[in-house]
C-alpha cells in the first residue's frame, strides 16, 4: 500500500541536517499528528541516528503492524514537526514526552 505523505517532498527543507536516519510512525508522517513521545536508542548501524518518533497515542496494536511505521532522515521528520529539533543532540537514552503546555519534557524512569 502506497502512503499518502502530509508534506510532500518538494516541500522538505534543510532544518536537521547530517542527523542521519530515525523511525517514525504513519500517525506523524501520513495523518499529520505532531510528535507527541520520542526517544533516542543505541543505533542499529551506522546511518541510524538512534531516534525514534511517535504520536504517543499508538497502542501496542498499532506498533506491532511494521507497515505504520518507517525509516525516514531525521531532517523529515523535523520538517513535520519542527520543536523536535531543539532535542536532536541529546544523547542515547534520552526520552521526551510533549507536556501539556505543549513543549517536551524529559521522562524519567
Amino acid at each position: 500500500m502506497k502512503k499518502a505523505f502530509r508534506i510532500s517532498a518538494a516541500e522538505i527543507r534543510p532544518l536537521a541536517t547530517g542527523f542521519g536516519g530515525c523511525i517514525a510512525t504513519d500517525r506523524i508522517m501520513v495523518d499529520g499528528a505532531r510528535v507527541g513521545y520520542m526517544y533516542r536508542e543505541a543505533p542499529d548501524n551506522s546511518l541510524d541516528s538512534g531516534w525514534r518518533f511517535t504520536a504517543g497515542d499508538e497502542d501496542e496494536r498499532y506498533m506491532s503492524e511494521a507497515s505504520r511505521h518507517g525509516v525516514y532522515d531525521v531532517n523529515t521528520v523535523a520538517n513535520y514537526d519542527p520543536e523536535i529539533v531543539a532535542y536532536l543532540n541529546a544523547p542515547e537514552g534520552s526520552r521526551f514526552a510533549r507536556a501539556g503546555d505543549g513543549g517536551f519534557q524529559i521522562v524519567e524512569d
